[in-house]
């Protein structure tokens, strides 16, 4: 990450070190400030990572490899029938394509609308580390309620859907309360906030917090993808023997989540609710609004939320205008501005989302049409996991430095534009291959209802998918890591839970486009759903870059003058 990149660190919610008499040097730290030229001329590297953010690293893990390990399952779970002498497909519930479409992309809407309600939690009752704990035991339960009700005497009795759904709901506010405060929670371990020189082996360098914030999340996305590859377990236990044994072993590992967070108690930075954001941000919105009607449109007050402010007015004969808030909250509205103003990138997110989710739905189906050999036809999901744990240390390691060594500038907002062109590359590669699976054998698969007469499946290999993975896994690290940096960094110390929430919440707009579009997912509509998906991410993404590509000079102007 080059140093004029828009990661201005306002990641850290204490007090700015005292700066003595030579201004160079920090009190709080005895440690030396870099110049200008230094900044522009000496390599730039990352802090060490503290104890605390590497043990709640090691939870998210925990927690990923529940999650993916039994969510990834759900679609051959509610699709197909269970086995028998002449159909050996994982299934249970006999509920078809669309409907196991529809309630896979309900969990995952579900699972990251929740983040606002334990945003609100954690700001105005918990704090952070008490409503992640809080969230793990419902989580737990709901683990459990799944677990129960997906053994064979389950099935038998008709419990095994409802439960299904039950447990949704349950792990569905787990999740949400543990993924709006874990990453926060991670990063407010690392303390320091402005960049210092050190000596490396001889050579003068400089360790920079926007670097450290960068490698801390990127290995922070490489624990959720390690976790993720739970699902090459899962998936072979559902094949070759049940879904509640798959279900178990992910149940097991989840008590390491708490385990971790139990025993790292006193080693956690952990710092008190202030309050609810969303509420106070709500009557700050409707305040503007109410002056803004009532004394119209000022000169000095260019934003709406300027108008809750405490400032003069020029159109009152009075030397001010009493606002209906304290002038106290000033602050508070400029912070919110700035949240706003992060959250602009986020609109663009939920169409990435709606590509991306095709890899643990559509994709899993699509999979069941072509030739798996010994495998399990969800297997191929391990694909991007694996992608992403593989190149995720050669980003940090190797890739990211020698861009900076080269000068060379890969802010965030292009990073993110690349994912968003390596999503639709996925996309495009699903629909040929796709196109693949119809051509094998027209007059069964280009009708909507194929009948019994039908081969299982298509004599292609399965491993036209992984073109498909790999693109949908790069353009995680490019989008998806990069999100999450974006979110945090750009977010003001007071509203981070709020922001990384409102990140994840773009995950469940997503969701909400792939349930729109369960009526075209279906032979043969599906193809013509994917190249869709294809060109909108494209379009999309150029859109998004031509809007935002000037964000971080803006940022590091503004970070310059303070």
């Amino acid at each position: 990450m080059n140093i004029t990149e828009d990661t201005e660190l306002n990641s850290v919610e204490v007090a700015e070190p005292k700066i003595i008499e030579n201004e160079r040097r920090i009190d709080d730290y005895n440690e030396i400030e870099p110049t200008t030229e230094e900044l522009s001329t000496l390599k730039h590297i990352s802090d060490r990572i503290p104890l605390g953010a590497w043990l709640i690293v090691i939870c998210e893990l925990c927690e990923r490899f529940a999650f993916y390990g039994l969510s990834g399952l759900f679609q051959n779970y509610i699709e197909f029938p269970l086995p028998n002498g002449t159909n050996t497909q994982p299934g249970a519930l006999d509920r078809g394509q669309q409907m196991a479409t529809a309630l896979t992309m309900f969990f995952r809407f579900f699972a990251y609308v929740t983040p606002i309600i334990g945003a609100i939690l954690a700001d105005q009752l918990w704090g952070k580390y008490k409503t992640i704990i809080v969230s793990c035991i419902v989580y737990m339960i709901g683990l459990i309620v799944l677990l129960l009700t997906s053994i064979p005497p389950s099935i038998e009795k008709g419990i095994a859907f409802p439960g299904l759904i039950i447990a949704m709901i349950i792990i569905g506010f787990g999740t949400g309360g543990v993924k709006s405060n874990v990453s926060p929670l991670m990063a407010e371990q690392y303390t320091r906030t402005k960049p210092i020189i050190t000596v490396v082996k001889g050579e003068r360098k400089i360790i920079d917090p926007t670097v450290t914030m960068q490698s801390m999340f990127n290995w922070f996305y490489w624990a959720i993808n390690i976790g993720a590859l739970s699902l090459i377990a899962t998936t072979n236990i559902e094949k070759y023997h049940s879904f509640w044994l798959a279900f178990l072993l992910p149940t097991v590992v989840f008590i390491g989540a708490i385990v971790v967070l139990f025993f790292g108690r006193n080693k956690y930075v952990q710092k008190p609710p202030m309050g609810s954001l969303i509420i106070r941000a709500a009557k700050v919105l409707m305040t503007a609004i109410r002056i803004r009607r009532t004394i119209g449109k000022q000169p000095d007050r260019p934003s709406l939320l300027d108008y809750a402010k405490d400032i003069p007015s020029s159109n009152n004969e009075n030397e001010y205008e009493q606002p209906v808030i304290d002038s106290s909250n000033n602050a508070f509205i400029d912070d919110l501005k700035k949240a706003i103003r992060a959250c602009r990138v986020f609109l663009f997110y939920p169409f990435y989302w709606a590509c991306y989710n095709q890899f643990g739905s559509n994709l899993v189906s699509q999979a069941a049409q072509m030739n798996v050999g010994p495998l399990p036809n969800d297997i191929l999901q391990n694909i991007d996991p694996l992608v992403i744990v593989i190149f995720i240390p050669i980003f940090d390691k190797l890739i990211y430095p020698g861009l900076r060594r080269c000068k060379i500038n890969f802010p965030a907002i292009s990073r993110i534009f690349c994912g968003f062109f390596c999503v639709a590359i996925g996309m495009g590669w699903s629909a040929f291959v796709q196109y693949l699976i119809y051509q094998n054998d027209p007059d069964c698969y280009l009708i909507s209802n194929p009948d019994e007469n039908c081969p299982l499946k298509a004599k292609i290999t399965v491993a036209w998918q992984i073109p498909a993975y790999f693109a949908i896994a790069i353009s995680e690290i490019f989008a998806s890591v990069t999100g999450l940096e974006y979110a945090f960094t750009q977010a003001p110390a007071s509203m981070k839970s709020i922001v990384m929430s409102l990140f994840l919440f773009t995950s469940a707009f997503g969701s909400v486009v792939n349930i729109a579009l369960v009526p075209v997912s279906v032979d043969p509509k599906i193809l013509w759903m994917y190249a869709a998906l294809g060109i909108q991410a494209f379009v999309l993404g150029i859109v998004f870059f031509v809007i935002f590509r000037n964000d971080h000079k803006v940022h590091t102007e503004q970070s310059s003058t303070k």
